[in-house]
């Protein structure tokens, strides 16, 4: 699809493999990618994190030449801008996605202004480009009757920066692509089924299953855990509590016309609220929030419930499109999961993104948080010259927790008109870093 001078890179169709291919030229200043799983003599085995544990193996041959210096696992919005920021950097990046076919989700489709600014601040904003992404302005709030116009307080910005919605998987393949298109990120099909362990405590590096079914294993000083709110791997390194207050049903409207084009419409709906915002330049969606900690299933009186219940709700200029939407029946479910961060600190290892942190996707504020975190771990390590000093990488390690913890507070308030700067604009969160630790 596209190729780079420095290295050639060939990104199959999804009818073919779906996969990314790599080969790598040379760099004239940098050791070459090499993994231990390639090595004809293989490191000896690392005790891995498991239900029942076993006892720690011996520790692995000082410093593994050519291997990673992070894995990333998880290519969604935060691992793939994760690895392209890190690979700037010049650091080696090892990133290992369950699925690398174009994600179909019905979330994550709204990104904040404050997470526009961070894309630009990563060098990525040109990924919303040439995905038929739409400018978000700000919301409306409609109830009984009555709406309210809820503008983003834009004005001291460049007239660039807005929110953007569009088709998550599009813009998720954007990133993916971009980031593979460096020299120093591998990216990898494959299933992390375990995370490595050293002297019991350190993590050194992934167990994973490949696409075509073999068990490997890959080191680096630092792993990065970004799999998403269904994550397999978050209990090794945090107390998850999560909770399903509600679950979304999503529609996909066509060819029809917003009250407020540009803005993101939410209706204060019985018995909860409904949302509408474009994804395209032809294309609407409508979640519909249905309460309660079960995840509904598809049943045939969910459209029932949607024309009886819901259609009478929802602006009259949109509800032609919402019958007709029911009527081509294809409806989705996501669970709406809520987790606090609740990290323990674990040598080697970190989490970020919804693996670490999840709030109702009615706050709109998923990517903005993960991208603020990616921001916040490349300023605090981008000191460490050398990952596999264990000791002063822990110590920024921890500093990432403590200091994203004070940061993200004043961010995710329900809508309120006097909060409305701090929710979707956290344009103070750059004020949170400190002088990095001393050694």
């Amino acid at each position: 699809m596209f190729s780079v001078c420095s290295h050639s890179l060939t990104h199959t169709t999804m009818s073919q493999s779906a996969f990314f291919k790599f080969s790598y030229n040379k760099p004239h200043h940098h050791i070459p990618l090499f993994f231990p799983n390639n090595l004809s003599i293989a490191p000896p085995l690392l005790r891995t994190t498991a239900a029942v544990r076993s006892n720690a193996a011996p520790d692995p041959p000082l410093g593994f030449i050519g291997a990673a210096d992070v894995i990333v696992v998880g290519a969604g919005v935060a691992g793939s801008a994760l690895a392209y920021t890190l690979a700037k950097d010049g650091r080696r990046v090892h990133v290992i996605e369950r699925d690398l076919r174009e994600p179909d989700r019905i979330v994550g489709e709204l990104l904040q202004p404050g997470g526009y600014l961070k894309l630009i601040e990563l060098g990525l904003e040109d990924c919303v480009d040439q995905i038929d992404a739409q400018r978000v302005l700000g919301y409306v709030l409609f109830m009984d009757g009555k709406k309210t116009k809820l503008p983003y307080p834009l004005e001291k910005f460049h007239s660039e920066v807005a929110g953007r919605s569009f088709h998550n998987g599009r813009f998720v393949q954007m990133m993916r692509e971009k980031a593979a298109a460096l020299q120093f990120v591998r990216m990898e099909q494959g299933t992390v089924t375990s995370l490595l362990e050293q002297n019991n405590k350190n993590v050194v590096g992934v167990q994973y299953r490949t696409k075509d079914g073999q068990q490997l294993k890959a080191y680096a000083p630092l792993t990065v855990i970004c799999d998403g709110c269904f994550s397999n791997l978050r209990r090794s390194l945090c107390h998850p509590k999560v909770e399903v207050p509600s679950s979304f049903v999503g529609l996909i409207l066509e060819n029809c016309q917003l009250p407020f084009e540009n803005y993101g419409h939410v209706i204060l709906a019985d018995p909860s609220p409904i949302l509408f915002y474009r994804i395209s330049s032809t294309e609407v969606r409508c979640l519909v929030d249905i309460p309660g900690p079960k995840v509904p299933l598809v049943w045939s009186g969910m459209a029932n419930y949607l024309k009886a219940t819901v259609a009478s709700q929802i602006p009259p200029e949109l509800q032609d499109a919402f019958l007709s939407a029911i009527d081509r029946g294809n409806i989705r479910i996501m669970p709406n999961s809520s987790m606090p961060a609740e990290p323990y600190h674990t040598p080697g290892a970190l989490l970020i993104g919804d693996a670490f942190n999840m709030r109702h996707p009615l706050t709109g504020g998923g990517m903005t948080v993960a991208l603020s975190d990616i921001v916040l771990l490349r300023d605090l390590i981008k000191p460490v010259g050398d990952l596999n000093d264990a000791s002063s990488l822990c110590r920024y390690l921890e500093s990432f927790y403590i200091l994203r913890k004070c940061a993200f507070g004043i961010i995710f308030p329900i809508i309120k008109a006097e909060g409305i700067r701090q929710m979707f604009l956290p344009t103070s969160i750059p004020a949170f870093y400190r002088a990095p630790p001393h050694r």
